[in-house]
């Protein structure tokens, strides 16, 4: 395991020693027998209920306020702008909220990106995706049980590529997209920067929640922001149109990749980890 000591200038020079966490096993049966490991599947599963629900609920309501036919204006609602602020709010607090128990994933894309980071396990990573497409699907149900007049008619929050826009364009935006923010959760949690920056206190929920808001701003005329593969399957569920499915593939394979590249960005070429991480999946294999 390596040793770095990390040196901070100033009055009295201070040193910092920081030793990198142990990659997580590939397989870990032992964690199905902890407590600890069921109430963060838990945690990941009412996390991404409650974004769906709140985010969806902002997509539509803003919709709602714009149709002019039903009695709304076109500068009225919260806007695009408010729809990102929206999105990027829940995962803040959601994010905050959860990070001690189950490490704040609430989407396919940063689990699969810490997988790659061997920072979660494989089993782990598996329940977690599960627990989010499950949350994503009731969170959205509960957007179209309480606001059914209008959950239909105004797209139940569903992506898909926006007309105008060809597939490749859709696919590099959601790529694009996930890497900024699985990038920004590889860096606002690396524990080496906060042994050396630990006189600069940072709060990893603010950068991820802005980096969600950021990425909506750009891509909600394209795709409508995905980035998060289990925000994407729970809408397409439950509203169930041709459309959301025929352009679903988009939103697993960009955030994916996105994420992949994310990982080995962060850990082979920004951090000496990567080779570690290689080094012990090549020894799990051989075990």
């Amino acid at each position: 395991m390596a040793k770095d000591v990390e040196a901070v200038a100033g009055e009295g020079f201070q040193t910092r020693d920081y030793q990198d966490p142990p990659p997580a096993p590939l397989f870990d049966p032992e964690e199905l027998t902890k407590w600890s490991f069921y109430r963060a599947v838990i945690a990941e599963f009412v996390a991404t209920l409650l974004f769906l629900y709140i985010t969806v609920l902002t997509v539509i309501g803003y919709k709602v306020q714009t149709d002019s036919t039903a009695g709304g204006v076109d500068c009225g609602g919260v806007g695009i702008l408010g729809i990102a602020w929206a999105f990027g709010g829940m995962i803040f607090i959601l994010v905050y909220c959860t990070a001690g128990i189950s490490g704040g994933h609430i989407n396919p894309a940063v689990t699969f990106g810490l997988l790659l980071a061997r920072k979660v396990s494989l089993v782990r990573a598996i329940l977690y995706m599960v627990a989010q497409c499950l949350g994503a699907i009731c969170g959205v149900g509960f957007v179209k049980a309480f606001q059914s007049a209008y959950y239909v008619r105004y797209g139940g929050g569903a992506n898909s590529l926006a007309d105008g826009y060809s597939t490749g364009t859709g696919l590099a935006a959601e790529i694009i997209g996930t890497f900024v923010l699985v990038y920004t959760v590889f860096s606002a949690t690396d524990p080496k920067r906060s042994a050396r920056d630990s006189h600069v206190p940072v709060l990893a929920p603010l950068p991820i929640g802005f980096a969600v808001f950021m990425v909506h701003l750009a891509t909600i005329p394209i795709t409508g922001t995905g980035i998060n593969p289990a925000r994407s399957f729970g809408a397409a569920v439950i509203f169930n149109e041709s459309k959301p499915w025929d352009d679903h593939w988009i939103f697993w394979l960009g955030p994916f990749i996105g994420a992949a590249i994310a990982a080995v960005y962060h850990q082979f070429v920004l951090r000496a980890s990567g080779s570690k991480s290689l080094g012990s999946f090549r020894s799990a294999a051989n075990v």
